[in-house]
């Protein structure tokens, strides 16, 4: 390959029912359920290691693409509660609501001990300024819950391709 690109953060916070596993393997061992964040970097950093002993960087470029921000509280962008119904436009500033979130420091960390690391497509400040962007308000009355995960196309995932795209360029 040319070029691969991984994201896989999406689903390492789902709690039962909503999770798609039903066990972890660590090892040799059987875990029903632990810390998310725990099990992310385990399996971040298996990742990590299959990308450094299988990818050649002489031949292709590996991105990965950080965490797209849920917006399922409000008080995450300066609102008493809710979610993102009923938002309607981007937040008016260009620095992070909330403090700096401690799964992109997982991440960033590593990606820097990786021997060929991986280029970050880093949007999570993007996607944490847009509770404007999910296709919640625009589901049907009948749709029970709320989806405050995913993101209305065309929107902020063309610009995640973009920056793709502008970091493909850098070369």
């Amino acid at each position: 390959m040319d070029l691969l690109v991984f994201d896989s953060w999406h689903w390492w916070f789902y709690k039962p029912p909503n999770q798609p596993w039903d066990y972890i393997e660590v090892g040799n061992k059987l875990y029903k359920d632990m810390d998310r964040l725990k099990a992310f970097q385990i399996a971040f950093k298996t990742w990590a290691r299959w990308v450094d002993n299988n990818v050649d960087p002489k031949k292709t470029r590996v991105f990965y693409q950080g965490i797209s921000s849920s917006h399922y509280h409000g008080h995450d962008w300066g609102k008493q509660h809710g979610n993102c119904n009923g938002e309607a436009h981007p937040l008016d500033r260009s620095t992070n609501p909330v403090a700096e979130n401690v799964d992109v420091e997982t991440v960033e960390s590593i990606l820097s001990n990786m021997k060929n690391p991986a280029y970050f497509l880093d949007i999570s400040l993007l996607s944490s300024l847009r509770p404007d962007a999910h296709p919640q308000e625009y589901v049907s009355p009948q749709h029970l819950g709320g989806d405050c995960t995913h993101w209305c196309l065309a929107g902020v995932p063309d610009v995640w391709n973009q920056l793709l795209y502008a970091a493909l360029l850098e070369d």
